[in-house]
């Protein structure tokens, strides 16, 4: 938001100065991003008077100029402006003159074999506008010889300021100098308006056609102003556009954009000649189209607003207005038009069409509704007084919405919520000067927020207010308690989880990645989402329009994106929230990882020692069971249930992870080809995902002391067997059933080989277990062992109908 020091002055009465006035924005917290004064870079510049202006003896397109500058001779001067002519007051640069736009410093020349001395600049070249058309005219008024800067009002120092979303209030002038009136920086001029009396009823009618569908304007009101004479702007409105860099157009548009920035009250007008019948306000249809006054064409839909008549759409509600009903030169009718809008709407479809304009900045933060007609009737007065006519009645289409919100308020609220001790004096004075209704005298008071404070909804609002314009440099400096001893660990088992798991990753050669919670809506319909209570009603972007159903889409992307430029062997790893709905239980605490290209555990690319291979399903799984041995989830005890994955994986290889039939930890896999192509990634990828949600709490411990080691002198033994089986039998099977012979005395089930072909039934596999025997108390007989192998195939026999091979 911007303003100059002189226009802030018409609201703000009072001698305070440049620095006071910086210094109480900050301090009230309307942060001075910028303060500029172009007075010091265009110090050097003067006012000149052409005397002549002759061809250029060797230049068709020049002319030599004898330019009267207050010195006691005119100079010689050639320039090439098409507008150079006798009789012009110009902007002279002197030999040494630095020029603000290209940092040159001018010197003594001699173009074309004329000397020249200085230059005589357009508004381009002085860091102005971007005009380079001709040089920069100036008023016929002007004296000669005189700096340039203050004769056209440069001297006045240009403020910026930063306005947070919650304060649309302050992206008006009147605004910012009512907080700095609460600030005691002056008082403010709040003077009222009375009203424009209307000669006529006005012949166009306004309705609103939204049916069954929600409106999207709860107020409209439209007013003509019949014989107008539109021109050019008066200096002083177009001195204040172009201090805060807005290029004046012609009067009536600049009578709307001047109360944008003035009051925070956009407007619009109407070439009355150029409408066809009456106003409407409804929706956009699919297929609409209309040009804006950018001169470009936007696509509608039934999600925006529009105004339109009956030869179609004529603006783009709380956005834009449209380029056919514009005002120009030849008009002389004009509809003025003050209007509410929805504000998630406006912000939905500046951003759907891309259109960011000064207009959609207040609407979709929301601007002061009982303004409305105020605003109406102020456009009103400044387009007769500027340029003439006659006004009608105003009609109205629905009404000012009535927002009656009063705040019991405690004044020790404001010592609970910040410790600045307050009177109740010390509260009221204050809210009364930001606009706030106050009452009572006691401990508690009744406030009612004003209609241009939306963001003020309850107690803790009213707390801000009062410490923000009385000073946080009141509240005292209070040294926290110190603790008697260390507070102990208050990690909850989840957050202890993830913990866990972001270091296994990590120990794996897996980088942490963290990525947007939200997802395109493509994405999240291809991992299990998509609901419409996860979509977000005020995307940041497009593809950015849903809550994130899994970790997987944000990883796939990051992957590819390394890939795209250049770095395609990468493994990457996210901790973080899912959301499945927008219920409590519905958010998920997931940790996923992908691997692309070669990336597998043990390094990845091309070597001389060993031959690079692709990363595969089983790469996934040991990140999987990798996470879960670390947080205490034996990977004997997971089952690997094939064909339970989720669609989004390979349906052949791919597997899911459960803990019986109910406990499902997550899935690991090839990434399906169909979701590769509808998502534009390119293979090979492998991933997994574990909901961290999903484990079983662990049991309470008596004591929190580890047990003791279990270590055994004695030499473990291990015994090979080797089962004929289905081929349809998981491997996992035989080991747990291996394992479950004597869980005390076995200690490790490992597969070490798999065979088909020659001496192999059709049908069948040869699977070979070793497995590991741990004596703990002496060393095992022959007879023991071979009792201990007989349990062995006998349990797997009886689990999986396997036999041992001969």
């Amino acid at each position: 938001m911007k303003f100059s020091l002189s226009w802030l002055k018409e609201h703000l009465s009072g001698d305070a100065d440049l620095v006071a006035v910086t210094d109480a924005l900050t301090r009230i917290g309307l942060e001075v991003e910028d303060v500029e004064d172009k007075a010091g870079a265009l110090s050097d510049f003067v006012v000149g008077h052409v005397l002549e202006a002759n061809r250029h003896p060797n230049a068709d397109k020049l002319q030599v100029c004898r330019v009267d500058v207050g010195k006691a001779e005119p100079l010689q001067v050639v320039c090439g402006a098409p507008n150079a002519r006798a009789g012009l007051k110009v902007v002279f640069a002197a030999p040494g003159t630095v020029i603000p736009s290209s940092g040159v410093k001018l010197g003594a020349s001699e173009i074309r074999g004329v000397a020249s001395a200085g230059m005589l600049c357009s508004a381009r070249e002085l860091g102005l506008s971007e005009e380079h058309e001709g040089i920069l005219e100036l008023p016929s008024d002007a004296v000669v010889g005189k700096p340039f800067a203050p004769t056209v009002g440069l001297d006045d120092p240009v403020i910026e300021i930063a306005v947070t979303p919650n304060r649309p209030d302050c992206l008006g002038v009147h605004g910012v100098a009512r907080d700095l009136a609460a600030a005691e920086i002056g008082e403010l001029k709040d003077h009222p308006l009375p009203p424009v009396r209307g000669g006529y009823p006005c012949p166009v009618n306004v309705c609103f056609d939204f049916g069954d569908t929600p409106p999207l304007s709860p107020l409209f009101a439209l007013r003509m102003v019949r014989g107008v004479k539109n021109g050019p702007s008066p200096e002083w409105l177009q001195r204040k556009l172009r201090s805060i860099g807005q290029k004046p157009i012609n009067a009536l548009v600049d009578v709307t954009n001047y109360l944008t920035f003035d009051r925070a009250r956009p407007l619009h007008v109407f070439d009355a000649a150029k409408v066809k019948g009456d106003l409407v306000v409804r929706r956009g249809r699919t297929g609409e189209s209309f040009v804006a006054l950018d001169g470009k064409t936007y696509e509608l839909d039934d999600t925006m607003g529009v105004i339109a008549d009956d030869s179609g759409v004529e603006s783009l509600a709380g956005v834009m207005g449209g380029d056919a009903t514009g005002c120009d030169a030849s008009t002389t009718d004009v509809l003025i038009e003050s209007a509410l809008w929805e504000p998630v709407n406006i912000a939905r479809t500046g951003r759907a069409l891309n259109i960011h304009s000064d207009a959609r900045h207040r609407f979709e933060r929301g601007v002061d509704p009982a303004f409305t007609i105020p605003g109406l009737e102020l456009a009103t007065k400044l387009i007769l007084e500027i340029c003439g006519g006659e006004a009608s009645e105003i009609i109205v289409a629905g009404e000012v919405p009535e927002r009656d919100l009063i705040i019991d308020f405690p004044v020790s609220e404001v010592k609970r919520l910040t410790g600045l001790a307050v009177t109740p004096a010390e509260v009221k004075a204050p809210l009364s000067l930001l606009g706030f209704w106050v009452s009572g005298q006691g401990e508690t008071l009744k406030v009612a927020v004003p209609s241009w404070r939306p963001d003020v909804e309850g107690k803790a609002d009213i707390v801000e207010e009062v410490v923000r314009i009385t000073g946080l440099d009141r509240v005292e400096a209070t040294p926290l308690p110190q603790a008697a001893s260390l507070a102990s660990a208050k990690l909850s088992p989840v957050q202890r989880r993830a913990r866990t798991a972001r270091r296994t990753l990590a120990a794996r050669g897996m980088v942490e990645a963290v990525t947007w919670s939200f997802v395109s809506r493509a994405q999240a319909e291809a991992f299990g989402g998509g609901k419409p209570e996860i979509a977000l009603a005020n995307p940041i972007a497009a593809d950015l329009s849903d809550m994130r159903p899994s970790l997987l889409p944000g990883l796939l992307a990051a992957a590819q994106r390394n890939a795209d430029r250049g770095t395609g062997d990468v493994a990457l790893f996210e901790v973080g929230q899912t959301f499945l709905g927008d219920r409590p239980e519905d958010q998920r605490m997931s940790a996923a990882g992908v691997r692309r290209g070669t990336a597998k555990a043990r390094g990845a690319g091309r070597h001389w020692g060993e031959q690079a291979l692709s990363v595969d399903a089983f790469d996934a799984k040991g990140d999987a069971l990798g996470v879960l041995a670390a947080l205490g989830v034996s990977p004997s005890a997971v089952q690997i249930a094939q064909g339970s994955a989720p669609a989004w994986f390979h349906p052949g290889r791919s597997a899911a992870l459960q803990l019986g039939p109910k406990v499902v930890l997550g899935a690991f896999g090839e990434l399906h080809p169909r979701t590769l192509n509808a998502l534009g990634l390119s293979g090979p990828l492998v991933g997994f995902e574990l909901t961290l949600d999903a484990f079983p709490h662990p049991k309470a411990k008596p004591t929190r002391a580890k047990p003791p080691f279990e270590g055994s002198a004695l030499q473990p033994l291990t015994r090979d067997f080797a089962f004929l089986v289905d081929r349809d039998v998981p491997a996992a099977e035989l080991m747990r059933a291996a394992q479950a012979a004597d869980r005390k005395l076995i200690t490790r089930v490992d597969l070490f080989d798999r065979y088909e072909g020659a001496g192999v039934p059709e049908g069948k596999i040869s699977l070979a277990l070793a497995v590991t025997l741990q004596p703990r108390e002496k060393t095992l007989t022959d007879a023991e062992i071979d009792e201990t192998a007989s349990r062995i195939v006998a349990q797997v026999e009886k689990s999986t109908g396997a036999t041992l091979r001969g």
